[in-house]
């Protein structure tokens, strides 16, 4: 959270005394830190899939809506999506916030895996942190706005299914940003960054294949199986990935593939990611990945139904900010563990291939020039 507001602070305090201004800022975050958390939890416990998300957007946008800031709900056509303004005037500083969660990742608040009852999504990529941290980072500048100690405007966003919905692209179509100077986000990690880092482009497709039902057993020469043609697409997509550029990610999930296995599928599906980090590679690359579900649609004598999800570019990042918030975050930063947060953390550490050093909170690692893999 640190990260974040210290990102605000630089561009709103370009000619003003600045450090007195942070300690203030940082000073209204400590005192909302209760509320900030008890906020992430109840998102946590929430945890509602991407454009589901009716009661975590509600909570965010009530909080700031209690805090003076001008709430509009249900932006771009979006029932989970919403802005939350205070100030105006120039500069306008967007500050982004997430709350989905994602399938199978259901978990307790515990060191080792537990589910949660019935619930099968969950917070593994730490949304509920995101958009709390967000909104109060929001709200702590909008009180220096308030006592007239900075001029413009801040506008939180609620971005609604950032896992593979790509609700910001919607958002940005609606016109929402036009008006914005820098927007400004963060994500929780494994480690402390900053930097210009950008992410990979992404393009997302299901693809869904209809066949044929027979008796596997009985009258198999009567079945074309689209599960067969699931399998040779995804087998055909793991011998093309030999041959693509340096830092392509191709992946996929079969989410249909049948019912018994003495029946013949009539219907199978398969859902692919391809990933770069420029977008004119992944557009290079979906066409062949197209020819691996051609083929296994051929081979198999069973319909091919293309279902194109869409894509997103990689970040442009802003090297001069982050050069900011990198220095902010280093002079910042005094995060250790108290005993009971050692504890748990080693329990954790213990179910991880590479864990870090627990010693690694206090470090700001400069990520200037990475490109992230999400």
């Amino acid at each position: 959270m640190s990260r974040l507001i210290t990102g605000v602070f630089s561009f709103l305090l370009l000619t003003q005394s600045a450090w007195a201004q942070k300690e203030v800022m940082l000073e209204s975050l400590r005192q909302r830190e209760v509320a900030t958390w008890d906020l992430a939890s109840k998102i946590w416990e929430l945890a509602e899939p991407g454009y589901q998300e009716f009661e975590s957007s509600r909570l965010l946008a009530d909080a700031l809506e209690t805090a003076g800031f001008r709430v509009e709900r249900g932006v771009a056509e979006i029932p989970t999506a919403f802005t939350a303004t205070f100030g105006k005037g120039s500069p306008v500083i967007a500050i982004l916030g997430e709350y989905d969660a994602l399938p199978g990742l259901s978990q307790e608040a515990v060191p080792e895996r537990l589910p949660r009852g019935q619930a099968s999504y969950g917070h593994g990529c730490g949304h509920h942190l995101f958009g709390a941290a967000s909104a109060s980072a929001a709200i702590a500048v909008a009180d220096q706005i308030k006592a007239k100690q900075l001029t413009g405007t801040v506008r939180f966003y609620g971005c609604p299914a950032e896992e593979g919905g790509s609700g910001k692209a919607f958002m940005v179509r609606a016109g929402l940003f036009r008006d914005c100077d820098v927007a400004l986000h963060w994500h929780p990690s494994t480690r402390n960054t900053a930097g210009d880092s950008s992410c990979l482009a992404r393009v997302a497709v299901k693809f869904r294949f209809k066949g044929q039902s027979a008796h596997a057993a009985g009258s198999p020469e009567q079945g074309r199986s689209a599960l067969d043609a699931v399998e040779l697409a995804c087998h055909a997509s793991e011998l093309m990935r030999e041959h693509t550029p340096d830092l392509t990610r191709i992946h996929h999930v079969i989410t249909s593939g049948g019912g018994a296995p003495n029946v013949v599928p009539d219907f199978a599906e398969v859902f692919f990611y391809i990933r770069h980090p420029k977008a004119e590679i992944v557009r290079e690359l979906y066409p062949r990945l197209l020819k691996c579900a051609q083929a296994g649609s051929l081979a198999t004598e069973t319909k091919l139904e293309e279902l194109y999800l869409g894509g997103t570019m990689e970040l442009l990042p802003n090297d001069s900010i982050a050069q900011v918030a990198l220095k902010n975050l280093q002079q910042l930063n005094n995060l250790k563990y108290d005993a009971k947060q050692t504890e748990f953390a080693n329990r954790i550490r213990e179910t991880l291939v590479k864990p870090q050093p627990l010693e690694s909170i206090s470090q700001v690692t400069d990520t200037s020039g990475e490109v992230g893999k999400g």
